[in-house]
């Protein structure tokens, strides 16, 4: 019985060499291995002794222990301290992941690298600092002249003392004046290369959007003047002329105008600090504003982008219309036009000259009244009235931009070549009439005969030299609901006082379709097609026998058509006004 209980002290006191899970220290993998910090045995109290030594006492109990403590393996033991290790583990691994948060955080290596970049700087600083005042201290034994020297030539004395006086002086200007002095240093300009944005279709329908909001402002103030002009409201618009017109005859305008410019500030001031103040002479009309898609399948983004294109082209085009004009007008494209403007600018120039300015100043300012409200209205009003003697109207709409003049150069370019033709293949035997006649009608016939026979025209209708082959198209009729009337292919010509489509199956005249330019309402660029760019450009045509208007789609030359077919209709319909009038 000793024996056994002996064998059970043993086993405890191997047990309490190991370390207790609370006081085992946070060891990292590299640490924990096969040295494990052993406790000194704890030797049990005399009483404990004597009480495992009386078998007859309350030593019972500590045999209960020790039989359980025996019955616990070395595996246990094992898997315990397996646990502690898988502890420490953990441990170390949440402590590297907060130290890599706190180094991204703090960005140590960057201000590591700028405080050797700082102390290097200190360094050089220093150096120059030593390098100066050695250069210094050498130069001034250097410069003092000996003894005897000062002793006997006192002229050399004040000339020192001059040259201390101006070195004074030169300090003190740089004291005071040497930083705006360092201003006006020239130095090299830096040129920076921004990056370009990638093509986005979120990007551009921004951009557009931004455009749009950028010039409302301008747009309200040129649509109030146009109000003011065509006298929308009549009570507003007569006192404005009433005002202007008293500021002008008591030399008042430019304070007027500045009053004015004042007054919009300080309503933008109130508008801003929050004040609703709403004054326009045009009632707003609030545009529904879309919320932003964010999901958007390919093919909505696809038509996205090809509207926020279309509206960007057709901006572009505006503002390039706008420009070629007025460089056509100062290059003197056509010299009719920029003639007047010539004679215009002499004249105020010599009226400048032999004028006091406050007489010119009035007249110009009463013109320009008169005009704005009285004039513009009255011209609005009538627009033969307007075409006939709106000067700067007649010299605007007259100025071409430079696609109308390539398509008259190539015009010309086509009729040298026709007459040269025409002139090479006359035969001097043969009467000049009819062989003209015979070459013409063979000339100008399409597919199925000769032209005014195809669409029963007068032998005079014959097409323009622009369009002497004729453009193929196609011809969507969309009051039509069958599938054959709806789309005909065939070709498109234009004469002087026609517009001639002939369709290309063969069967009676009735499909093709003749139009006078003289009943057309209203011709523009229309695209049929709207899913694939460049495909089903065409011209829309309205007529008053059409609900719809008349597409010829699916042109190549459509734009070359289009100019042709509306020049070509500008000038029939002016010559039509002109003979109402007379």
């Amino acid at each position: 019985m000793l024996r056994r209980l002996d064998k059970i002290r043993f086993r405890g006191h191997k047990r309490d060499d190991f370390l207790d899970p609370a006081e085992s220290p946070n060891a990292s993998d590299t640490e924990c291995g096969d040295e494990i910090p052993l406790k000194v045995p704890r030797t049990a109290p005399p009483r404990d002794s004597e009480e495992l030594r009386d078998p007859a006492g309350p030593g019972t109990r500590i045999m209960a222990a020790g039989v359980q403590d025996f019955n616990r393996t070395e595996s246990d033991r094992l898997n315990e301290i397996k646990g502690h290790l898988e502890i420490a583990l953990l441990e170390k691994h949440f402590l590297q992941e907060e130290l890599r948060k706190l180094r991204e955080e703090t960005n140590a290596e960057t201000l590591r690298q700028e405080l050797e970049r700082e102390r290097q700087r200190r360094l050089e600083l220093e150096q120059r600092v030593q390098e100066v005042l050695k250069t210094r201290s050498e130069e001034q034994p250097a410069q003092q002249p000996p003894k005897g020297q000062t002793q006997v030539n006192n002229g050399a004395g004040t000339d020192r003392r001059g040259q201390g006086l101006c070195t004074r002086l030169q300090k003190w200007f740089y004291d005071r004046f040497g930083e705006y002095v360092e201003d006006f240093r020239f130095q090299p300009e830096e040129s920076t290369v921004e990056a370009e944005e990638p093509l986005s279709a979120r990007r551009l329908t921004e951009n557009m959007r931004r455009l749009k909001r950028g010039a409302k402002p301008v747009t309200n103030f040129v649509k109030n003047l146009s109000a003011l002009s065509d006298w929308y409201s009549v009570y507003t618009s007569a006192i404005a002329f009433i005002v202007y017109m008293n500021a002008v005859w008591h030399g008042w305008a430019i304070p007027m105008f500045l009053f004015l410019a004042i007054l919009r500030l300080s309503l933008n001031y109130l508008i801003a600090r929050g004040w609703r103040i709403q004054w326009s002479i045009v009632p707003e009309v609030s545009e529904a504003v879309e919320p932003p898609k964010e999901d958007l399948t390919v093919s909505e983004k696809f038509q996205l982008v090809l509207d926020v294109a279309q509206k960007a082209q057709n901006l572009f085009g505006k503002m390039a219309d706008i420009l070629e004009k007025i460089k056509n007008l100062f290059m003197w494209v056509q010299p009719e036009i920029t003639q007047k403007l010539y004679v215009a600018l002499w004249a105020a120039f010599l009226a400048s000259c032999f004028f006091p300015y406050r007489l010119v100043g009035l007249a110009m300012g009463l013109y320009a009244g008169v005009k704005f409200f009285l004039i513009d209205f009255v011209f609005k009003r009538c627009p033969r009235l307007r075409a006939k003697y709106d000067t700067p109207y007649i010299i605007w709409r007259s100025l071409p931009t430079d696609p109308q003049l390539k398509e008259r150069a190539s015009t010309a370019t086509v009729s040298r070549r026709l007459q040269t033709a025409s002139s090479r293949s006359c035969v001097p035997s043969a009467p000049a009439g009819p062989g003209r006649d015979e070459d013409s009608g063979r000339f100008h016939s399409t597919k199925k005969g000769n032209f005014h026979e195809i669409f029963n025209l007068t032998e005079n209708e014959r097409p323009l030299a622009v369009c002497e082959n004729g453009w193929r198209c196609c011809l969507i009729n969309r009051d039509r609901k069958m599938p054959t009337d709806y789309i005909r292919n065939g070709v498109l010509y234009v004469t002087e006082n026609y517009l001639c489509f002939e369709s290309s199956k063969s069967g009676s005249s009735k499909r093709n379709k003749v139009i006078k330019l003289v009943d057309i309402t209203d011709i523009q660029k229309y695209k049929v097609l709207s899913v694939l760019p460049g495909s089903g450009m065409g011209i829309a045509v309205s007529t008053p026998s059409t609900q719809k208007p008349l597409v010829f789609g699916a042109m190549v030359h459509r734009d070359e058509a289009f100019e042709a077919i509306f020049s070509q209709y500008m000038k029939i319909t002016s010559a039509a006004a002109a003979g109402g009038d007379s």
